[in-house]
Parts: C-alpha cells; structure tokens; sequence
C-alpha cells in the first residue's frame, strides 16, 4: 500500500489573542533595588513615597514683588497700588524679614516668599521709582506662588508601581531626594540562529548555497532597545539532539528565548519539537494570521517565553518588534501600550488585503505637497534591501480587505 506523505496543517492565532496570551502566560521578573542613576528605563516594583514636602517652602513662579494681594486691590493704569521695597530675596536664602503693611519685596522665579506675603505681581506690571514700586494691576491671594507641599505633602504616594521610569520620572525622584528604587529585574534574552545555510556575518568568501546571519544583529539591537541584556550562540545546525541541548543549556540562562529561521515550512516541525522539549505546558502558539511572519512559534517552558521566528529578514524584524516587544515589557514589569510612536500619513497607492488576516506593510515616508505621504516599499520578505528604506509599518486590520489610496493611515515608526 502506498504512503501518503501528510502535512500537519497550520492552526494560526489571531494576533490579539497572541497578545493577550503573553499577558496570562507570563509574569515581571523578580524586583531589585538599583540606584537612581542605573533605573532608566526600568519599571517601579513597589511605590515611592515622599518623606517631604514638595515644594519645600511658598516659592514663586515668576521675577516680580511678592506682596500682600489686599494691597493690591483696586490697582489700575493711571492709579497703581505704591509699595514700598523692603530689599531683594536672594536666590537659595530666606527674606531679610516679614513682610509689612504696604511694603514689598523683589523677588526671583522659584525664589522663598517672605512671611505675610500671599502673592507676587509680575514685574511687567509695575514701575519703580526710587524705593517705590508702582503695581499697575491687583493680584489675587495666591497668583503667582506655588505653596509648600502644593505639589506633594509627605507621606504621599510620589509615584506608583508600574510606572516606567523615563527622564521626567528620574528628575522627579531626584527632587525626592530618593537614592534608590526598587525595580524589576532587567531581562536576559538568549539568541539562537539555526539553519544549516547560515554562515557568520564575518565570513569573508561565501561557499555556494550559504548566506551569512543577518538576523541575529537585528534582533540583539531590537533586544536592547526593549530593554534586554542580550546573550548570543552559535549558529545551530538543524541535528535535533545538539540542538536541543544547546538550547537548553542557553534557557537555564536567561529569562526569555529567541530562535530566529527553523519556523519555515520543512523545519517547522523540527523547532516545534525543540520547544515542546524544553518545558512545560509547551506550545501555546502554532502560528499567527499575520503576513509576514505567519509562521510564527510561542511557547511558555517552565515559565520562560520562547519565540520561534521566521528566518526572512523582514518577517523576523516585523514579529519581533511587536510579539518579541511585548514579552520583554511583559518581563520587565510595563504594562501593555496604549499608544506607540506613529506618525499620521496619507497613502501613496492601493493596498489589498485577504480578509481574516493581519498584514503588515512596510513603508517610508516622504513629505508631499499636503502632507506626509507613506509610500509602500515592497519586496519579498527575504529581500534585506527594502527594510533599509522603511520608516516604519502600517497594519491592515483582519476586517479589512485592504486600504485605499488617498486614505489616512497610522504608520508605527522603527525609531
């Protein structure tokens, strides 16, 4: 009788569901303290509370007089409120004395406020003369001042966990006076290249059939960029059994694992194989209905993500940025974006798309006479020339049977 040689037929997953697959799948690594200078870009672990007042004294924002505001009442062009100047409020110093009934004193942005004044009148509004300030516009009690702990009062939460730690987050600590935070770990992501026609890129002279590794330095940079610690192997030859042990040897290492190439049609099994090898529950992800990258591998061993990419350059660079992107912010504590970098264009042709999958399309950006123009750049996927021209990606959602010239669309920029 003769055999029938049968292929295991794809089940692909909606790309949402992948998402939200890693969100239930996988938890932050564990919290660490690091010093301030070492947490950008980490996520809090735990809140911060303030151990002060912030503003630690009534301060002024802007260069004028600080002064009783009942003084100024009634102050007008042709009839000023008169002052008299008790002296100037140097900068990081108390004033000379309290304020008095009719007086004034000369005051700098962020400068302390004298006892008994309430408010400060620009110094575009007003007029000296001799020792006398004429106030040509009344002020009301608090015009002007930002309170002690107006901005924070002690003992209030400064901010809460989960927050990413960008520049304003790391300034806004300092102010604090906080030294360190507590933190999530940093992941390690392992790097695997496989494919017995993958040489490395430092290969001078090609042998015929060979192609030299293109992808592992674009995934490692896109790794540190989404805030991993990167460790990279060896080239992998498709043997399963050295395979598998080099794999787990790399998985013991670190938080996250990446295959890039073995996801294609003749070796998918084999990665698949590897993955259901390394851990339980195994395989969570047989495929996504995406283009490119459809055949796109997620699997959760022992509690680690591992990601098998297709080895096309372009699908490689497409898959990671938004599954392998997810997982490492996963890991690092963040929560799942509601906004990415992108930018509002108009399309420079048609579009079409197949219903019931998601394709992302790569795109540059040229400036037009009405606007920013987003100029498909098409190429087969394993085609590396194209993805040097792209600014980023736009996505046709599974609705849709694709896009209209002329129509608005949301392009997510690669920086």
């Amino acid at each position: 009788m003769r055999k029938v040689n049968q292929m295991k037929l794809m089940r692909v997953t909606d790309p949402h569901i992948v998402l939200e697959l890693i969100e239930k799948e996988f938890q932050p690594l564990a919290p660490e303290t690091a010093a301030l200078e070492e947490a950008g870009g980490r996520v809090l672990a735990e809140p911060v509370y303030a151990g002060e007042d912030i503003p630690g004294f009534d301060r002024s924002t802007v260069d004028g007089y600080a002064v009783r505001a009942r003084d100024s009442f009634g102050a007008q062009e042709g009839l000023p409120a008169v002052f008299e100047c008790a002296g100037e409020i140097l900068m990081g110093q108390p004033a000379p004395g309290a304020l008095q009934k009719g007086q004034c004193y000369l005051i700098h942005t962020g400068g302390m406020l004298p006892e008994g004044a309430d408010a400060v009148i620009m110094l575009e509004d007003t007029e000296t003369l001799g020792n006398q300030v004429h106030a040509y516009r009344q002020v009301a009690p608090g015009e002007n001042v930002i309170r002690k702990g107006e901005d924070l009062q002690r003992g209030d939460e400064a901010l809460a966990a989960g927050r990413l730690l960008r520049a304003q987050e790391l300034g806004w600590l300092a102010s604090l006076g906080i030294r360190e935070v507590k933190v999530y770990r940093k992941p390690v992501m392992g790097l695997l290249s496989t494919g017995n026609e993958l040489v490395p890129h430092t290969t001078a002279e090609l042998p015929p059939g060979m192609i030299r590794d293109s992808n592992s330095h674009t995934l490692a940079y896109l790794g540190r960029k989404y805030g991993a610690q990167v460790l990279e192997s060896e080239i992998l030859r498709d043997a399963f059994d050295y395979f598998l042990e080099k794999s787990r040897r790399l998985l013991e290492k670190v938080d996250f694992l990446v295959f890039s190439g073995g996801s294609s049609v003749g070796a998918r099994d084999f990665t698949s194989r590897t993955m259901e090898a390394l851990g339980e529950p195994g395989l969570l992800v047989e495929g996504i209905s995406v283009k490119p990258g459809k055949p796109t591998l997620l699997a959760n061993c022992g509690g680690k993500p591992v990601l098998g990419l297709p080895g096309h350059p372009v699908s490689a660079l497409v898959i990671f940025s938004i599954f392998g992107a997810a997982i490492l912010e996963r890991l690092s504590g963040r929560k799942p974006r509601q906004f990415h970098p992108a930018i509002r264009a108009t399309l420079s042709r048609n579009l079409p798309s197949r219903s019931g999958r998601t394709d992302y399309v790569c795109v540059k950006l040229e400036q037009g006479g009405n606007g920013v123009l987003a100029i498909p750049v098409f190429g087969r996927s394993g085609m590396l020339r194209m993805l040097t021209h792209a600014d980023g990606f736009l996505v046709i959602p599974t609705e849709k049977e694709g896009l209209l010239e002329g129509e608005e669309v949301e392009v997510f920029l690669w920086e």
